[in-house]
């Protein structure tokens, strides 16, 4: 395939040659980020990719899917048999239009919502002001304390002042567990649907690592990358709690995907999500899980052991929370986010509870095991990564965050340019390309 890329648009080719470069090379320690294994990758570059399916397995519009059919419930099957659901959808493009045919499926416009405020780690489309979760629907942010938990005392107060048709647990930062069980008792006691976003935790949930909310939720939707190595795409799930509460939701929800929100599903994603869900059985699925949780707990003591703060002061999943704002005060996400690039290790700058700053120049930094974990590092190798950062971050720490927008863009312009020539993080870089080395990418040669 790359052969033949190479000779049809050798521009784009060179391209991925170099993102190719990158990944093998560098450190990737985005939470949200993966590596697939080959076999994702093949299907996703298969002839799926030419059939038209709009419908559902043995209900299409058109013609010729009697294979599509096959591979779709397979993915059906596969996914009901890892998280113990009754249904399963598997057609929404990610995570976002997964989230947003929930809201299709069981609220109507002007309903009140509840989720996690997006600076204190949750997500846009858990009704975030800029989202349009916010505007079809009123939004109650919850938060979280202190240590950075979510505080469910104020979750139960909301709940019983406004009365939420759906409340959401799950987040796009948040290194710990989730208490799924406290979620379901406030959201029964209103009345309201409890919806758990499983995106990050998904891949843990399967390995047994975290906890499962299919006893609690009444819908559960992820995305299928993230740790569960799949392609990019979503999935929605309707428990056995959701269909007591209301035998039709199934049905609600995959009208509300299609046709509602979407049209034909890419059939190219249903067939590696199958595949990457049919790995997910495996026993090794398991052990590559604990595996990730064990390195991330190593990295989050390592960076503690360099003088980093850690929200939570630690981690229980996939994930630390870096805050910065002991070394630079406000805005420091944004310095070390470059900084680390340029040295080798790809993260991204993170808002903190409480945040100082804004979400376009933060003050933390969310970092991560998953896809190291899948190139076979351990717990020894997040050691020297977290002091690899910390001599990293020692090069650029005088740095501050400028408060007036005029003088901001120029003093950052001047960052990026001394920052790229920084001897001390080239080395690092160099460095960290040695050691990459020794570590397979998964489909990369």
């Amino acid at each position: 395939m790359m052969k033949a890329l190479k000779t049809t648009d050798p521009q784009i080719y060179q391209l991925v040659k170099k993102e190719e470069k990158r990944q093998k090379y560098g450190l990737e320690m985005i939470p949200s980020e993966n590596y697939t294994s080959e076999a994702v990758m093949t299907v996703m570059g298969s002839v799926l990719t030419n059939k038209y399916s709009e419908g559902y397995p043995r209900k299409r519009y058109y013609g010729g899917n009697e294979f599509i059919d096959q591979v779709e419930s397979l993915a059906q099957e596969r996914a009901k048999k890892l998280f113990g659901v009754p249904h399963a959808n598997v057609q929404p493009y990610s995570g976002s239009p997964a989230n947003f045919a929930v809201y299709v499926g069981v609220c109507e416009p002007g309903d009140t919502i509840m989720g996690l405020n997006l600076t204190d780690g949750g997500h846009l489309t858990h009704g975030w002001k800029s989202s349009i979760t916010s505007q079809f629907y009123k939004s109650v942010p919850y938060h979280v304390k202190a240590d950075g938990r979510v505080d469910m005392d104020e979750v139960r107060q909301l709940a019983k002042k406004h009365k939420p048709k759906l409340i959401w647990a799950g987040a796009t930062c948040y290194p710990f567990k989730y208490e799924y069980k406290e979620y379901a008792e406030i959201a029964d006691s209103v009345g309201a649907y409890f919806a758990a976003d499983i995106a990050h935790v998904a891949g843990l949930i399967v390995a047994g690592v975290h906890p499962s909310p299919a006893k609690y939720a009444h819908i559960i939707t992820s995305t299928t990358h993230k740790t569960l190595r799949g392609p990019r795409g979503g999935i929605i799930m309707v428990t056995q709690k959701g269909l007591d509460k209301d035998p039709e939701l199934g049905n609600k929800i995959d009208i509300a995907l299609f046709p509602g929100m979407q049209g034909g599903p890419h059939d190219h994603q249903t067939g590696a999500i199958a595949v990457a869900l049919g790995e997910a059985l495996r026993p090794s699925f398991k052990r590559y899980g604990q595996q990730v949780v064990n390195n991330s707990y190593a990295l989050a003591e390592a960076l503690k052991e360099n003088g980093f703060k850690l929200v939570g002061n630690g981690s229980e999943n996939h994930l630390s929370l870096i805050d910065l704002t002991p070394i630079f005060g406000p805005g420091g996400g944004y310095f070390v986010e470059y900084a680390l690039g340029v040295a080798g290790i790809t993260v991204n700058k993170q808002t903190i509870p409480q945040e100082p700053s804004s979400p376009y120049f933060p003050s933390g930094l969310r970092i991560g095991s998953p896809a190291l974990t899948t190139r076979g590092m351990k717990e020894a190798h997040m050691k020297r990564i977290a002091k690899w950062a910390r001599s990293a971050v020692g090069e650029i720490e005088d740095y501050r965050m400028p408060m007036d927008k005029e003088g901001r863009n120029e003093y950052l312009k001047e960052f990026k340019i001394k920052t790229a020539k920084n001897k001390t993080l080239i080395k690092i870089s160099k460095e960290i390309e040695n050691f990459c080395s020794k570590f397979p990418v998964p489909g990369i040669k």
